[in-house]
């Protein structure tokens, strides 16, 4: 390898990392497990990054990025979706193809993608624990249907204890995530804050403490955009085609859309925006 400084782009799976460098045929694979960190990390300075890149992995990528982190290699974790579209638009990737480390390596090159913090453990915890609520209130939901088509007795019966433990987990769960708010004063601020505005309640401001930490940081336009709610335009020439929205943090949309309806009633600002749009015909979700 040359000493100028490399684009990496990193593999991640359950069971191994896969290595490559932009421009090189270089390759290093290692297991997915922290006793092999320490090796992976002596290859990659060995390399002189520029920029390390890895893609959202459902959580599989939060150990590595950690130790690659805290050992002060410029690392940054993309949207896959980010990855696939420059994949095919370079015709590198068929729709079913997987990603892999030469085209996360390639990426970095072209696109630099800004670095951004990495959350520490604390923000990783109460991230599992945000998680975790929406799982519980989806297994509820689930179970309330569940128990409203249930013909036989003995099934009902089942299904509402189910429901009453879903509850009592539930419960359990928001009092360590008060808990977790309380303990920092960087959060506890933020909370009251966000709550201070009408239509934002306590599970909308977790959301947003959990899963929006550049709150604060960015101004409107680059929040919009985050958590893609910033309507993409489709204009070719002459033709304007529809807005849309799309990827972004789909936890963070939902958490507001709940929110909006809820102020759309009740905060004088929001509810006189709302009808102003509703006047302007754009359809009620729109609006929202």
């Amino acid at each position: 390898m040359s000493k100028k400084k490399s684009f990496i782009g990193i593999d991640v799976s359950k069971a191994e990392l896969e290595v490559a460098a932009h421009g090189s045929d270089y390759r290093f694979c290692c297991p997915n497990k922290a006793s092999a960190f320490g090796e992976l990390l002596a290859e990659l300075v060995l390399l002189q990054p520029k920029l390390i890149v890895l893609e959202a992995t459902g959580g599989l990528e939060i150990p590595v990025v950690a130790a690659l982190y805290a050992a002060g290699l410029p690392v940054v974790v993309v949207n896959p979706r980010q990855v696939r579209d420059f994949a095919k638009a370079l015709g590198q990737l068929a729709k079913t193809d997987k990603l892999d480390a030469a085209v996360l390596a390639h990426f970095a090159a072209a696109i630099q993608p800004a670095l951004r913090p990495i959350k520490n453990a604390d923000a990783l915890e109460l991230d599992a624990l945000a998680a975790r609520r929406r799982q519980l209130v989806e297994m509820l939901a689930a179970e309330k249907t569940r128990l409203s088509t249930t013909a036989t007795a003995p099934m009902r019966q089942e299904v509402q204890k189910h429901i009453e433990w879903l509850q009592e987990r539930l419960e359990h769960l928001d009092t360590q995530l008060r808990e977790r708010i309380k303990e920092s004063p960087v959060w506890r601020e933020k909370d009251d804050l966000l709550q201070s505005v009408p239509g934002i309640g306590p599970v909308t401001a977790l959301s947003l403490i959990a899963n929006l930490p550049e709150l604060g940081q960015l101004n409107r336009h680059q929040v919009a955009k985050l958590v893609g709610v910033a309507p993409l335009n489709r204009d070719s020439g002459s033709l304007r085609g529809t807005r849309h929205i799309y990827g972004g943090r789909s936890s963070v949309r939902t958490a507001l859309y709940m929110a909006t309806v809820t102020a759309s009633r009740w905060n004088p600002v929001i509810k006189d925006f709302y009808q102003q749009l509703i006047k302007r015909h754009k359809p009620k979700k729109v609006a929202l």
